[in-house]
């Protein structure tokens, strides 16, 4: 087998905290994920030789920028294959700059293909170390499903199943920096922390309602003038009937959880107006078993 295809599912924040800033520049955070089933397409061909990248969106960058490439190049170097190469098709469902983990999820897609495709057999703990060189969130990506994730992102904890529910995720008419608000954020406390233990034992007790009151991401405190537009959409997902609601990531993305998918699907129809996007998906589970 030469070439293979691989889902690559959006991630989403249940809850983020920053814990403070490391002596590297980064900063500490404590995070339970999901993934969603909302998911790229993610085509990876073996070569002879040499490394190449596309994608349907002429404004995603296909050199070393792309977190695809940069993982196929790790996955050789950690593999000790010298003589491989891979080409990468990307077709894109997942928002960019949205705090969905698009290129992190692209990225882990293309270890877990090359893995297979090599028959080099590295375990997922394996690939989450490849995964820790090309990006924050690509070590939770590559098994994915539902997650503690401390220190950069790296430390990888995996929790049971979320029970099952709908998601719907809305884009606002705007992005976030990334870099701006890890600025904001290390210059001023933020008011409220999430309940990260509370969360991960109401995971662990299957009570989903438990998991929607605890929701929280600190960044929603360090948006200056767009907290307002946040917070409106969390409002409207709330009143649409979302047990809880909060932004991903640093955003700009805001997503909520719902009991039943006909709830969700009234939800995202009211939600349509006014907003970039709205897409109706489910909680993804583990894609590494």
């Amino acid at each position: 087998m030469t070439a293979a295809m691989e889902k690559a599912y959006a991630k989403l924040n249940l809850s983020l905290d920053v814990l403070g800033k490391r002596p590297d520049g980064f900063h500490d955070l404590r995070m339970v994920m999901q993934s969603a089933a909302l998911c790229d397409d993610v085509h990876v061909t073996l070569t002879n030789g040499g490394f190449s990248a596309e994608t349907d969106r002429d404004y995603i960058p296909c050199d070393d920028r792309n977190s695809a490439l940069k993982a196929a190049k790790a996955f050789f170097a950690a593999a000790g294959i010298r003589d491989g190469g891979a080409a990468i098709r990307i077709k894109k469902r997942i928002p960019v700059c949205a705090g969905l983990g698009g290129g992190s999820s692209d990225a882990a897609a293309v270890l877990r293909a090359l893995n297979r495709l090599t028959g080099a057999g590295l375990s997922a703990r394996q690939l989450e170390a490849v995964a820790e060189g090309v990006g924050s969130d690509v070590p939770f990506c590559v098994s994915g499903g539902t997650a503690l994730a401390q220190g950069r992102g790296e430390r990888i904890t995996p929790l049971p199943p979320l029970p099952a529910c709908a998601v719907v995720i809305c884009m606002p008419n705007f992005t976030a920096s990334t870099p701006e608000l890890f600025s904001r954020i290390g210059s001023r406390a933020s008011r409220c922390r999430p309940d990260t233990d509370g969360m991960v034992k109401a995971i662990e007790y299957g009570d989903l309602a438990g998991v929607a009151r605890r929701m929280y991401n600190v960044f929603e405190d360090v948006l200056g003038r767009r907290a307002a537009d946040v917070r409106g959409m969390k409002n409207r997902l709330l009143d649409s009937g979302a047990l809880g609601a909060v932004m991903s990531g640093t955003g700009s993305a805001v997503f909520g959880l719902f009991e039943t998918e006909s709830a969700a699907a009234k939800a995202r129809d009211a939600l349509a107006e006014g907003c970039r996007e709205v897409f109706l998906t489910r909680i993804q589970g583990s894609v590494m078993g």
